[in-house]
């Protein structure tokens, strides 16, 4: 899920959300006991989108304005250096 996605949902909706992501979390772990786990890199996807929409809910709940996303820095070329003419 992205970020921006969340953002345009409702806080009930992320509820929701968060509700349907435990469950599959959940599910996964009884799938890993017994070893039928088809698609293990969803196991990491789905913990990070709990973390999101748990970020999403918190800053909702404390009324905070979402952090904007910092800009890239450019760094700053040395000047060339001037060969010697001999």
């Amino acid at each position: 899920m992205k970020t921006a996605d969340l953002r345009a949902k409702s806080q009930d909706e992320l509820q929701q959300s968060l509700m349907d992501l435990r469950k599959e979390q959940f599910n996964f772990r009884f799938q890993k006991t017994t070893g039928k786990v088809e698609n293990t890199a969803r196991i990491r996807v789905v913990r990070r989108d709990i973390a999101k929409v748990k970020t999403l809910l918190n800053e909702l709940k404390s009324g905070k304005k979402p952090a904007a996303k910092p800009a890239k820095a450019k760094a700053a070329k040395a000047p060339a250096k001037k060969k010697a003419k001999e």
